[in-house]
């Protein structure tokens, strides 16, 4: 029987993601670990329990050789980044939720991990209440993948909902998020698809042994969306979704972005509303697969949290196993997609070089056109796209490379 190893915390962070993990720490039957002082960054903030548990130096847990768990809740990257980094230097196991920092700085962590002898696992930051990279990992390490794609932020899924189902404008749903604590008072991260695509980037390393600098990966968010929007997915029997996808061209060779997509209602991610997360994994063997759960919320993440730290006392740690293969060699935005283009000025639309157009609309107030264009091309269009007054929708369909 495996001994477990008698974990004392330092925990970075006492938000909604820190007390939801304080919460199920307190709750675990089966499991014990010791929180010795968290670290918090606002000395006048009230705190729900006593301020003899905070510091706000954060040398007080880097430098206490009796912890030997750092677990890492806050929102600022470069922070996290030094704390993490100091963390493993002085030989102390990680857990982190920053997808932002850990996308960033990813195989330079990885290779830390082995440098110090320590672990660095980092579960809730890719699918929150999701265990996607465990299973990656574990089931997942010699199965065939032929592609990776679902709903990996719960805020704009929030939102998205709220204006299909409710037919609010775009501006108010954002608010009630922010409201409920599902998007940041800044929700950029969220709404114009950054957070999506740091989640992918953790992902497609683990699903395919590629690390991918963030900058490489195609995003677009939902930041222009619109009333006509919706109102078209609604008439066709579509829900729009973010969704990032990650998949083989070839054998060696992957692609990947992040678009709003149109769903159907016969997939899996049709009936994923609101903060909830899904995603869906084809492979040779295993066909297709669905996960879902929660995507926001403290409770939610706070539990994938708990199952790294559960994890790390039996002396878990990744072994990045597609990687050590290294079956998958390139990267590749060459790859012809369908889009759904809702447009104001025909030079816009000419920017997009349609390959093909199966469907186009004009109206006095608006234009949309359906064909195939190259992804590269919407890469390069990447730094344009936010003002202009466009929206995109991948339109789902396969078939087309």
């Amino acid at each position: 029987m495996t001994t477990r190893q008698k974990l004392r915390i330092g925990l970075f962070g006492y938000g909604v993601v820190g007390q939801g993990l304080h919460d199920v720490l307190n709750s675990s039957c089966g499991f014990k670990a010791d929180i010795v002082r968290i670290c918090v960054k606002d000395p006048l903030k009230k705190r729900r329990i006593p301020m003899e548990h905070f510091t706000f130096n954060r040398n007080d847990i880097l430098n206490d050789d009796s912890i030997n768990l750092v677990v890492e809740l806050i929102n600022d990257p470069d922070a996290a980044y030094e704390i993490v980094t100091g963390a493993m230097k002085r030989g102390k196991h990680v857990v982190s939720a920053n997808k932002t920092m850990i996308a960033n700085h990813f195989r330079e962590l990885v290779e830390m991990q082995t440098k110090y002898n320590v672990s660095f696992l980092y579960e809730a930051s890719a699918g929150a209440s999701i265990p996607i990279i465990r299973n990656l990992e574990e089931y997942y390490d010699n199965e065939l993948l032929h592609s990776l794609r679902g709903i990996l932020n719960g805020s704009t899924n929030y939102i998205l909902t709220k204006m299909h189902n409710e037919n609010i404008p775009f501006s108010q749903a954002l608010n009630e998020a922010i409201e409920l604590g599902y998007a940041e008072k800044d929700p950029s991260l969220d709404i114009d698809g950054f957070d999506a695509k740091f989640k992918l980037c953790i992902i497609t390393c683990h699903a395919y042994g590629l690390f991918l600098e963030p900058e490489e990966v195609f995003h677009y968010g939902i930041r222009n969306i619109s009333k006509f929007d919706i109102r078209y997915a609604k008439e066709k029997g579509f829900k729009i979704k973010l969704v990032p996808y990650v998949g083989k061209t070839n054998d060696n060779t992957i692609t990947s972005y992040v678009l709003p997509r149109f769903i159907s209602s016969d997939k899996y991610l049709y009936n994923v509303d609101y903060e909830y997360n899904g995603i869906i994994t084809e492979a040779a063997f295993a066909d297709k697969q669905f996960f879902s759960g929660k995507g926001a919320g403290g409770h939610a993440t706070g539990s994938a949290v708990l199952s790294d730290i559960s994890a790390l006392s039996y002396g878990y740690r990744y072994e990045y196993k597609k990687y050590l293969q290294g079956t998958v060699t390139n990267y590749t935005r060459d790859f012809r997609i369908e889009i759904y283009l809702r447009y104001k000025n025909e030079n816009d639309r000419e920017l997009f070089n349609f390959e093909e157009i199966s469907e186009q609309y004009h109206s006095n107030t608006c234009n949309y056109v359906i064909g195939v264009v190259n992804l590269s091309r919407l890469y390069e269009l990447r730094h344009k796209l936010p003002d202009m007054d466009v929206f995109i929708i991948n339109t789902g369909r396969k078939d087309i490379n």
